[in-house]
């Protein structure tokens, strides 16, 4: 048995250890695991939108974007790529109402619970901080010196 056979029936472990990676904010581990997971699988999408997911994390949002649509190109029902695409459009100022249809679309059409739950707690998320208008700035006279 080569190594890639070896080692190909733990791809998930790989893509998953990838996602822990980031949430323990070690960007350097989830990027060597989600490489490794796709040697072993390179038609998989889920180390691609593990990679989207870390730029999102980052709030390199222009490069998370790219990433989302390039899996939706090649996958159009991809339900978590397309949920990820909708954060990651709202939270940019520019494509906020872009990004909330995608929302809106994942959390309507998406077969996955909890993909559903994402979709559904970031439309709360846009409409609660994203959308909400910050109060204005109210200028105060300015100070007399003695």
């Amino acid at each position: 048995m080569s190594t890639m056979e070896k080692y190909k029936k733990d791809y998930i472990v790989f893509a998953e250890a990838g996602f822990i990676a980031i949430n323990q904010a070690d960007e350097d581990a989830a990027v060597k695991l989600f490489k490794a997971a796709e040697t072993l699988e390179p038609n998989n999408h889920l180390p691609r939108i593990g990679m989207g997911y870390l730029h999102l994390c980052k709030l390199e949002l222009k490069q998370a974007v790219k990433i989302f649509e390039e899996i939706l190109q090649d996958e159009p029902h991809n339900e978590m790529a397309k949920a990820f695409l909708g954060i990651s459009l709202s939270l940019n100022p520019k494509e906020v109402d872009h990004g909330e249809k995608v929302l809106m679309q994942a959390a309507k059409e998406a077969h996955d619970p909890m993909v559903k739950d994402l979709a559904k707690n970031a439309l709360d998320f846009v409409e609660k901080f994203v959308k909400k208008a910050a109060p204005p700035m109210q200028s105060q006279p300015p100070k007399k010196s003695k």
